[in-house]
């Protein structure tokens, strides 16, 4: 981007956030993460700016899926004013204090994660909160998220991989696999409820305490796919007691969910996460040189090869191990290179 467009887009966000406060702001950029929005802290208010790309399809998702949740008596962000047009909308600031920062100054990891269940299991067993209208979390999206997979990590694993047939082959598997959770509706799934989304709101008690971000990708499927990016979360590593005990959490408080097919649900949707997240991490290495995602990739790989023992995954095991022999030594020989040497390597 030049200088003179930057500079275009500064004059824009002043003059968005100018017209909606009535009055000119500083405004400080927050750290970008995975995703291509940015946010802006507008000091002295409670509130953000978030800039998306003009005319994403998320931007509306985002406004619409955020009061629909409000509506539900969650914590998500309120949105004051939106410009579409130029993918401009000032929202509701909850403040600093993210799980993930909360844990590094020693506040108490169980406490934390129990809020967490409680507002996941407050959100799907709210009457209303499947009708909205979004798409259902079927076939379709689950096999595409698994391309991520097969075009990003197996092609750089196996240089001599024959990637049409592997993908052919692979998907055709997980389609077998994934066939009867591609057909629940039960809830709103929120796709990336983890700790680094989630907040602690001060003034507020109970469940409204937790605030919940990064939803706009939002449909509905299986219960099951929010508590596994919560319980086994990509970026850090939860105890498996911890683990067994926030499970066991949920499912006590929603009595009437059939355990034993929750439970093979929820392992089948840990593996397809895992090795999705294993293609996504390296594709936002090579393709936005975001290259600190590979990092987790051994803890991920480790997660996957749980995941696939534990949903017995035995066919999609092997064609891994044979069409992907080194894929468990990839994800550790690109977790711990150098940052620089990603760099060089993309």
């Amino acid at each position: 981007m030049s200088i003179m467009q930057d500079q275009t887009s500064w004059d824009a966000r002043q003059g968005f956030v100018f017209k909606s406060c009535d009055e000119l702001l500083q405004l400080t950029q927050l750290p970008a993460d995975a995703s291509p929005r940015k946010y802006y802290r507008v000091e002295f208010t409670p509130r953000l700016l978030m800039e998306v790309p003009a005319h994403a399809p998320d931007f509306p998702a985002f406004v619409e899926i955020s009061r629909h949740l409000v509506q539900l008596g969650l914590s998500a962000p309120q949105v004051y004013a939106m410009d579409l047009d130029r993918g401009l909308a000032l929202i509701e600031d909850f403040g600093h204090d993210t799980f993930t920062r909360l844990f590094a100054r020693g506040e108490s990891e169980a406490e934390l994660y129990q809020l967490a269940i409680d507002t996941l299991v407050h959100l799907h067993d709210a009457p209303g909160a499947t009708r909205i209208g979004l798409p259902s979390y079927d076939e379709t999206p689950l096999l595409e998220e698994l391309g991520m997979f097969t075009d990003w990590f197996a092609p750089f694993c196996n240089p001599d991989l024959d990637v049409a047939g592997f993908k052919q082959r692979f998907l055709s598997l997980w389609k077998q696999a994934l066939a009867e959770v591609a057909g629940r509706r039960e809830v709103l799934v929120l796709r990336d409820y983890h700790v680094d989304n989630l907040m602690v709101i001060d003034g507020r008690a109970g469940i409204a305490a937790c605030g919940v971000l990064d939803f706009q990708d939002a449909l509905i499927g299986s219960a099951t796919y929010d508590l596994v990016s919560l319980t086994q979360d990509a970026r850090r590593s939860i105890a498996p007691a911890l683990e067994t005990s926030l499970v066991e959490r949920y499912l006590a408080a929603r009595p009437n969910v059939d355990h034993r097919s929750f439970i093979a649900d929820y392992w089948l949707l840990a593996a397809h996460r895992h090795t999705k997240i294993l293609g996504n991490f390296e594709r936002l290495s090579r393709r936005d040189s975001k290259h600190g995602y590979l990092r987790y990739q051994e803890h991920v790989s480790a997660l996957l090869d749980r995941a696939l023992s534990q949903a017995n995954l035995t066919e999609i095991r092997s064609c891994m191990d044979e069409c992907l022999p080194g894929w468990r030594q990839f994800a550790q020989i690109r977790s711990s290179q150098p940052a620089d040497l990603h760099e060089r390597r993309n």
